[in-house]
This record gives C-alpha cells, structure tokens and sequence, in this order.
C-alpha cells in the first residue's frame, strides 16, 4: 500500500511545524511522530530521516518563490513596480510557507554547508541578485534616490520582509496583499506626513 500524498502533504506541515519551533538539530523523529499522531517507526514508511523530510520542506518552498519571482522579473516590470511585485509575492509565500520561511532563516546558513543542501546557497546568491539588480536599476532610472546605499536597502527590505514570518499567522487580520500593501507604503513613501 503506497501513502497518500494528502497523508504525505499532512505529515511535512506536520514536520515543519516542528522544525520552525524547536530547530533542525532539537527535532527528532520521535517528536514529529508524536506531533503527527504517530509512532517513530511509522514514520519511517513515509520518509527516509528527518534530513529527507527538511529537504523535501525546504525545497517545495523554494521552488514555489522562484516560480512567482521568476515570473515577476521576467514581466518586464519598472524599478518600482519590480519591488511592489517581490515584496508582495514574499509575503504571499509567507502566508502560504510561513514555517518552511521560519526554518529557512533560522537553519540556511549552517544546513548549506552540507552537500545536500548546497542549492540553499545558491537559492541566496540568486535572490540577492535579483534584488540589488533592481534597485540599481531604479537608481539608475532615477526611480530611486541616487544616494541611497544599496546593499543596506537591499538588507533592510530583506530582513523586514521575511521577519513576518515570526509574527505573520494565516487567516488573520490581514492578507498577506494588505500586509503587503502596508509595508510597501512605509517602505517607499515612508511614514511622516509629508508638509503642503
């Protein structure tokens, strides 16, 4: 008898949640099992050891980012309107991997040492790219302040962005495109009134 890929879908939520709260090396196959409803040794028919598990996690959310910032920077989009989109398809995948977002932030550095995970690296390497490569566009379009210091804007929307995840809970107040909206608005026009 073969897994369901419902049961499966279920069990890497199930592991994910686990992994966000207590890290990759506190979580142990009995803890996921116990959080699952099930024996340790149960879940070995599933998966082959929670490194299978994260792996699986981690990149099903990755490839799903790339999917939507693929598509986002290949639209041809302006400076601004480039930044809109990537801001809001972030916290679209927050919303939709806010766990695997937790995991990520808290467990890339160390897991991309191991061969397995070398594409977490490179996953890094592309995203920065595509984003300094777009606020140097904007500067250059004068879309941007011409002295605004990019790698530093770079890290700052980063880190704002992908914190949510820390706070962020799906099916509450907000949408992830209201919370989207909101930060953009902070971000690009920033919070003083402006005087008349």
């Amino acid at each position: 008898m073969t897994p369901s890929p419902e049961r499966r879908r279920e069990l890497l939520d199930t592991a994910a949640e686990v992994f966000a709260a207590q890290g990759y090396n506190a979580t142990t196959v009995r803890k996921i099992a116990d959080a699952a409803g099930m024996l340790a040794g149960s879940l070995y028919y599933h998966f082959d050891s929670k490194e299978s598990m994260l792996d699986e996690i981690l990149s099903a959310f990755l490839t799903e980012l790339w999917d939507g910032y693929d598509a986002v920077l290949a639209a041809g989009l302006g400076p601004r309107e480039t930044i809109e989109a990537l801001v809001t398809e972030s916290f679209r995948e927050i919303d939709r991997h806010r766990a695997a977002v937790a995991i990520y932030q808290k467990e890339a550095r160390t897991l991309s040492a191991q061969p397995r995970f070398h594409y977490l690296s490179d996953s890094q390497v592309k995203f920065e790219k595509a984003w300094l490569g777009t606020l140097e566009r904007g500067v250059a379009a004068e879309v941007f302040r011409a002295d605004l210091d990019i790698r530093l804007t770079y890290r700052f929307v980063r880190d704002t962005v992908w914190v949510a995840a820390s706070w962020y809970r799906p099916g509450g107040q907000h949408s992830p495109d209201e919370i989207a909206r909101q930060y953009l608005s902070m971000v690009l026009d920033g919070i003083a009134l402006r005087p008349t």
